[in-house]
């Protein structure tokens, strides 16, 4: 019995150590001739680890899950002093979720213990004691509805089910399969949203907790299973490093309320909007330029285990554009086997780093044996792992491809569309990252650009980086187009004075 408890132990330990890096964020929510902006961005958790599922205590503070000493425990944020105390401190379990409890001042919780239950607890808010409130459920996530009627949902085989459960009268009843995480109280409604994934296109179902009935009411871009309310009735969303909002019911396409420049944004999830609409809460994973540091970190000081462990189990080495070399932790194991303190020969030094959106180009210095190298390589981060790296080495012999490069950017600042093209070889080929061909030729590329140049009056790229390496250039570009901003990194091949080749990222 003592090995069994020992193994299940290893397992709760090993599944809180797999969950990835994510950071709880805070903005202020302001509203402006009927345009609502979010502002002051900060990160309030602030710590190494698991930090996720944030919520609104009250109008001043913020509850969220936050991993320490090996744990995660339940931390609160005063928005005020801007400090962050514990509420609980359970060497025997890790909480998720925590809400407050209707009416009460006392706060509910999932809790993981470490004999492998997963049930639903109560916290008093000043001694952080705590008690079951659902003992034969694994409950996954919760909404309270009032301090007798709890929304939740039960882990049931491979899925969620929706379960109302009223403690009053002692009855737990399902009301939806197949659900997914986000709970919340629709305001002004008396009712609960959640997010159904019974189609491959998730949607927004509305639940009366009085009579158990559910009803449709918004479908959500693919891939969103995260969402929240603001106050006057619209849906945040986060996709592709923005927050869109809403209308329900409405026929009309999704706003961009905002977009994240900020590069320790990535990955958006968990959302809260407080009750007076002030201040939004978000979730966001580790940023990739971080989790590519940590392995030029672990690389420099020979740890071979943690250089491995930032990549995915997969992970595919290139030479650019997609020539494997090859994949997955045992390949790249004995690629680096001399890693170590003791036996590395080179030191890298990340002489310049561009990021856009997954993506970290990195511009290395790598020294060892008595020679300086110059090469580049392309990261591509998901889930807190690398799942593909591609190197371009340098040609010490190359054609400086920099004042051709230069040429095409100053033609089509000015839109002139001729200098512009006179800078392309006629074969041209313009490509999506790593290799995906979407232009041929002159004739094509001038199609694509003609019109583009005639109609965008405000057009402007403006290079926040440039490496250059052999006969590549690579461009981090901040273009203005039709009154909208957004970042790409250009990868131009030149031969014999023509830009021959692009790709973008």
């Amino acid at each position: 019995m003592k090995n069994m408890l020992t193994i299940i132990l290893l397992l709760c330990i090993r599944q809180l150590l797999a969950q990835p890096n994510t950071e709880v964020y805070l903005m202020d929510i302001t509203s402006e001739d009927g345009k609502t902006a979010f502002t002051n961005l900060r990160n309030i958790s602030n710590n190494e680890g698991y930090d996720n599922q944030p919520s609104f205590y009250d109008n001043e503070t913020i509850l969220f899950s936050s991993t320490r000493n090996g744990q995660t425990d339940i931390a609160a944020y005063n928005i005020n002093t801007g400090s962050v105390t514990w509420i609980s401190n359970t060497p025997e379990g890790s909480e998720y979720s925590p809400l407050r409890i209707p009416n009460s001042n006392d706060i509910s919780a999932i809790r993981l213990d470490t004999n492998g239950l997963q049930r639903l607890y109560r916290y008093d808010d000043l001694s952080g004691e705590s008690t079951v409130i659902r003992k034969n459920a694994k409950v996954g996530y919760h909404v309270w509805d009032s301090e007798d009627v709890l929304v939740n949902t039960i882990l049931v085989e491979n899925r969620m089910d929706l379960v109302l459960s009223n403690f009053k009268d002692s009855i737990h009843v399902t009301v939806a399969k197949k659900v997914g995480r986000s709970l919340h109280k629709i305001p002004k409604s008396g009712q609960i949203s959640f997010v159904t994934n019974e189609t491959d296109f998730p949607g927004v179902r509305s639940l009366n907790p009085e009579t158990g009935e559910t009803s449709e009411l918004q479908g959500l871009p693919k891939g969103v299973s995260d969402m929240c309310w603001l106050p006057d009735g619209r849906l945040l969303v986060p996709y592709n490093g923005s927050i869109l909002a809403i209308e329900p019911g409405t026929k009309e396409n999704p706003a961009i309320l905002h977009h994240f420049q900020e590069e320790e944004i990535n990955q958006i999830s968990r959302m809260a909007v407080s009750t007076d609409g002030k201040h939004l809460a978000l979730v966001s994973n580790d940023s990739p330029s971080k989790i590519v540091q940590k392995q030029v970190d672990s690389y420099n000081s020979g740890d071979l285990d943690a250089f491995v462990n930032c990549y995915s189990k997969d992970v595919v080495v290139r030479k650019f554009p997609a020539d494997t070399m090859y994949i997955g932790h045992e390949k790249m194991r004995k690629n680096y086997s001399s890693l170590s303190p003791d036996k590395k020969v080179y030191d890298v030094a990340v002489v310049k780093r561009m990021v856009v959106g997954n993506k970290v180009v990195d511009h290395e210095e790598v020294k060892g044996n008595g020679k300086v190298q110059m090469q580049v390589a392309i990261y591509e981060v998901t889930n807190d792992a690398i799942d593909s790296m591609t190197f371009i080495f340098d040609k010490p012999d190359a054609e400086n491809p920099e004042e051709i490069v230069q040429k095409q950017l100053d033609a089509y600042n000015a839109r002139d569309i001729d200098s512009f093209m006179a800078t392309y070889s006629d074969d041209v080929k313009l490509y999506d990252f790593p290799n995906t061909k979407t232009t041929e030729g002159q004739e094509k590329m001038r199609e694509g650009y003609v019109g583009f140049f005639k109609t965008t009056t405000d057009l402007h790229c403006e290079i926040k980086n440039r490496m250059v390496i052999g006969n590549i250039v690579i461009d981090e570009e901040y273009i203005t187009a039709n009154g909208n901003n957004f970042s790409a990194i250009a990868i131009y091949e030149v031969e014999d004075g023509k830009i021959a080749k692009v790709t973008f990222l």
